[in-house]
């Protein structure tokens, strides 16, 4: 009897992710004191990353694929900062530059744009009501000249998914719409939305609360973020949990326009591509990943240290830590960078 390739598939990637390599404590670099990194890289494929610390948005940059990073610089003072538990600056990368978005405890969220004399502009507020994102969860993504923002809203006192479009690479920001309302009132209230823009597609990811279950939606834009379509529900099973697990998983557009997700569901990890079966690939928390052409390579915390699952070479284990980000270097290397003890860490990785 054969075995259909689906499932001969699924069976090799459960046996190769089952294969652990073990850290190495030399291969990693210790970048600077903070929190919540986020990365990018820009057309000649320096690296970007920005992170918090205090009230301090902060900065560097890598010319050599993460190897050695530029001096930490300053991006801006934002007083109040959110800047811990999956609340932090966010940067993308569009053709005009660089752009950073962080939120305050307020609920204000604020734009930087890099100019080409490395200098930052000062903040340009990116909700159109004031205080709105008290949660401080937000998503940024950048394409062409273009962003889009996302973020967890509180306009008529109940968290939506709202966001917002940049045609100046975060100069200035179109008027707010709501993308997502769930029938139940609220949206899960502490969990991450995370977005990608390609072309005119905005794919937007998020935590719902939905007939008492906690489960990931997708929802997607075919007009650039003006107008979105039905959210569809991410996976086969539901998580019916009276609490928020502030986590929210991670998306991925692949060359070949395929959309991947990762997400938790009670204590396991799930990649799920729609239209096929979902796949466990591990326990823990806080997952996230990262398309390198038509492969795509996972990260999430697991027992108090920060793994990996790599395409064809199972997990690695990068060290303690936890909120990894990943991000292609190059079309066989990947960057895991993560935070630990109020420290920021990084570690490239051969695919």
């Amino acid at each position: 009897m054969r075995i259909p390739v689906i499932i001969t598939s699924l069976i090799l990637f459960l046996l190769i992710a089952s294969y652990t390599e073990r850290p190495s404590e030399k291969d990693t670099t210790v970048i600077a004191s903070g929190q919540m990194p986020s990365i990018t890289s820009d057309k000649l494929d320096n690296l970007h990353l920005v992170w918090g610390n205090g009230d301090s948005i902060l900065y560097v940059s890598s010319k050599n694929q993460g190897e050695s990073f530029s001096k930490p610089s300053l991006v801006a003072l934002l007083p109040k900062l959110a800047a811990s538990s999956s609340r932090g600056p966010q940067i993308a990368n569009t053709e005009g530059g660089i752009t950073v978005m962080a939120c305050n405890k307020v609920g204000d969220i604020f734009s930087y744009v890099k100019d080409a004399s490395g200098r930052w502009s000062e903040g340009t507020r990116v909700n159109d009501v004031d205080t709105t994102a008290k949660e401080g969860l937000t998503a940024l993504s950048g394409d062409g000249n273009r962003l889009y923002a996302v973020w967890l809203d509180l306009r008529d006192k109940h968290n939506k998914i709202f966001g917002s479009n940049s045609a100046d690479g975060g100069k200035t920001w179109s008027k707010n719409i709501m993308i997502y309302t769930s029938p139940d009132k609220t949206v899960c209230e502490c969990c991450k939305p995370s977005v990608v823009i390609k072309g005119n597609n905005v794919y937007v990811m998020f935590r719902n609360w939905l007939n008492g279950n906690r489960d990931l939606y997708l929802i997607q834009s075919t007009d650039g973020g003006k107008t979105f379509g039905h959210a569809e529900k991410l996976g086969e099973g539901s998580w019916a949990l009276n609490g928020c697990p502030m986590d929210g998983g991670g998306i991925a557009v692949q060359l070949d326009n395929k959309i991947q997700t990762v997400w938790r569901r009670e204590s396991k990890i799930y990649l799920y591509e729609p239209g096929r079966p979902e796949v466990e690939i591990g326990e823990g928390r806080g997952c996230t990943l990262a398309a390198i052409n038509s492969r795509t390579v996972y990260a999430w915390t697991e027992n108090g240290q920060v793994v990996c699952l790599l395409p064809n070479a199972g997990k690695k284990i990068m060290g303690k830590g936890r909120y990894p980000v990943i991000h292609a270097v190059s079309n066989n290397k990947v960057i895991c960078v993560w935070e630990n003890e109020k420290q920021i860490l990084a570690q490239v990785v051969e695919l």
